[in-house]
């Protein structure tokens, strides 16, 4: 990361309307470049515990090593991933089972698990490592896309062609889970990398936030919000509740100032190429 500019970030953690209880946990800090959003499950405060677990690991792990200003964009030839991204995928592995061994000596816990989505800017990338259907989001220009796919059985519906995006929205299988964090021994890690561009802005959000709020007025929020990362949270948290609030509501905006893409080497260069 370029030394001494730091990422706009934001976030933003609601019970929701309905729910007696948060089960999710976020983390976001702008000058290490790191930011955790986690969806617990597990009844009681079980799910609570799972997501807090997940964070805790995941940030106490990665956050040295970030610290540290280590260079972490440098390309692992047999993965094609950067050292950041491997990183990444170590420690929310590390969280499952951190997770599930808790889960198996608490009977408390028994049968807990958290869904997570997480990402790390480091040079001119962001890696985002997801379990679940927690997301993440980027809007780019007036572009507003998802960058992960949902772990849950109405993401394999839809990819079968049982149902149309448009009909997914009023299926009763929205929070059904195909993967997550602490339900078994391992768990696997979905990882991608992206370039990133000045004016960027990262959206990690749990599906409090999407069952309740369309995405493109979503986007609509952080367009027009942009300049204004904690105005932008508190509008999604608040439509959300508007909305229903039928779970826990919970936001991580991470924003990229021009500074923070500075001149990085040949590896940073050549990523960029690679978009």
């Amino acid at each position: 990361m370029t030394e001494n500019v730091l990422l706009d970030v934001a976030s933003l953690s609601d019970v929701g309307m309905v729910r007696p209880h948060n089960e999710d946990a976020v983390f976001v800090d702008g000058a290490a470049g790191l930011a955790v959003l986690a969806d617990g499950m597990g009844g009681y405060n079980a799910g609570e515990v799972a997501s807090g677990i997940a964070v805790e690991v995941i940030t106490t792990n990665m956050l040295p090593e970030l610290n540290a200003r280590r260079d972490l964009t440098k390309v692992d030839s047999s993965t094609g991933l950067t050292h950041a991204a491997l990183l990444l995928q170590q420690q929310i592995a590390a969280a499952n089972k951190a997770i599930y061994d808790t889960a198996q000596t608490r009977p408390d816990c028994a049968g807990m698990g958290t869904t997570v989505v997480a990402s790390v800017f480091c040079g001119n990338r962001a890696a985002i490592g997801h379990v679940g259907d927690s997301r993440c989001y980027r809007l780019r220009g007036p572009k507003f896309e998802q960058l992960t796919r949902d772990h849950s059985l109405l993401q394999e519906q839809i990819d079968s062609g049982m149902l149309t995006p448009e009909r997914a929205k009023y299926s009763l299988n929205k929070n059904l889970v195909t993967r997550a964090l602490g339900i078994d021994a391992s768990a696997p890690v979905d990882i991608i990398e992206y370039r990133v561009d000045a004016g960027d802005i990262y959206l990690l959000c749990s599906d409090g936030l999407t069952d309740m709020v369309d995405a493109d007025v979503i986007g609509s929020i952080l367009m027009r919000r942009r300049a204004s990362l904690p105005d932008a949270a508190s509008e999604l948290v608040d439509l959300a509740n508007r909305n229903g609030g039928r779970d826990n509501v919970s936001v991580v905006l991470v924003g990229i100032p021009q500074g923070f893409l500075g001149s990085t080497g040949w590896v940073q260069r050549w990523l960029a190429k690679r978009g």
